[in-house]
């Protein structure tokens, strides 16, 4: 029963894995970390992401540009483009690592002290996506906080807003650390290998008084 447990516990981490990854992909990519509605022309919403800037059309039409300079952007963007990278790459070698290292799986099965190092491992691994992907988000989220509540800037001046991106990530990044940790739990170390059958016990051999001959017991009343 509590093998079953293991393997439902191992089986909801790589979901929660799996789903927090590809999450994080779309949001690293997806121009929606910010949004902004112009007051003075309401058919255009600018959308505002990592690589590039956005704006849709009460048509339908969506015309995108890139950001002219690395350099040129603000820091947040800066780092959160390093981070988000970065998280990635981490997800994908934490779901590949955590993925060899389950029960279902046929690797390594007659080494399961590998086999509980690997899904440690991966676990610690998506642990660390999950808090790279938390950061950016996060980071970028409190800077249009603060942007949006400034004081300073005139009321007329557009403020941006949240996008759906932010939210995503935040997801994404819950999803990598839950699924990080429950299969940093549910690594044990399983009996993989076939147990031993018990040994065959034979009944000791009678030594013959003369000579040393080992006779078989039900014959040993032949020899008194």
């Amino acid at each position: 029963m509590a093998g079953g447990w293991w393997a439902k516990a191992q089986a909801g981490g790589m979901l929660l894995a799996l789903l927090g990854w590809v999450s994080s992909c779309v949001t690293t990519f997806v121009p929606l970390w910010k949004n902004l509605n112009l007051d003075l022309n309401e058919l255009e919403v600018w959308n505002m992401g990592l690589w590039q800037v956005c704006i849709t059309q009460e048509e339908g039409v969506v015309e995108c540009q890139a950001h002219g300079s690395f350099l040129a952007l603000p820091p947040e963007l800066r780092i959160s483009r390093l981070l988000m990278c970065l998280s990635n790459g981490l997800g994908l070698l934490g779901c590949l690592l955590a993925a060899l290292g389950l029960e279902g799986w046929r690797t390594c099965e007659d080494k399961p002290g590998r086999k509980q190092r690997l899904l440690l491992a991966g676990g610690v691994t998506l642990g660390m996506a999950g808090i790279t992907t938390l950061v950016p988000v996060s980071w970028v989220a409190y800077n249009t906080v603060l942007d949006f509540w400034d004081e300073t800037v005139p009321d007329i001046v557009p403020r941006w807003e949240f996008g759906e991106a932010t939210f995503l990530g935040w997801f994404a990044g819950a999803f990598l650390a839950a699924g990080g940790l429950l299969l940093a739990c549910s690594a044990r170390s399983t009996r993989t290998a076939t147990p031993l059958a018990p040994a065959c016990h034979q009944a000791p051999a009678v030594q013959g008084l003369a000579g040393g001959h080992h006779l078989h017991p039900r014959n040993a009343d032949l020899v008194i």
